[in-house]
């Protein structure tokens, strides 16, 4: 056996090793950890028109912009993308923000937005929490949507789209 040829055969035991501990064990349960989240409905009747996407800051610090703009009219009516209870509802700098607590990692923040809501409210996926404001970066153009999980910035997109799932053999 030459030496190029060692490293391939590594790699397939390696390979061969983890198929047959996914077929004997149950996937689903070895994984368990790192299920998706569940998918979200868009906030506003219009769908995910997006006007300005994610873009992770090179560093905790860096530039960058944690969420995503969705095309609005002011006056327009908002839902809640996902269930949970509200943690926060005022003004943040220039621009009225309300933000929900889904679960004990996951936060998501949309501004402008005009609410009744108080915080400690329970809201249902789906139900009104306001109506598009005015103030910040969107201009009377959009609203942004931010979702932090564990407290770092993640793209909302992924909450929206659907996902390939590998299911075991």
């Amino acid at each position: 056996m030459n030496v190029r040829s060692k490293p391939n055969a590594l790699a397939r035991g390696v390979t061969l090793s983890l198929v047959l501990w996914l077929i004997a064990t149950d996937a689903s349960t070895a994984f368990a950890t790192q299920r998706p989240p569940e998918r979200w409905l868009p906030p506003l009747e219009a769908g995910l028109a997006l006007v300005e996407p994610f873009r992770a800051p090179p560093h905790a610090y860096g530039a960058g912009h944690r969420g995503i703009d969705l095309a609005a009219e002011p006056g327009a009516s908002l839902r809640a993308p996902a269930g949970g209870v509200v943690s926060f509802v005022g003004s943040v700098v220039d621009r009225p923000v309300i933000s929900v607590r889904v679960d004990a990692h996951t936060v998501y923040s949309i501004e402008p937005v005009s609410s009744a809501l108080q915080r400690g409210d329970t809201i249902g996926i789906g139900s009104v929490i306001g109506t598009v404001g005015e103030g910040g970066h969107c201009e009377k153009r959009c609203v942004h949507l931010g979702v932090r999980v564990d407290d770092a910035y993640v793209n909302p997109m992924r909450y929206f789209v659907a996902r390939p799932v590998l299911l075991p053999w």
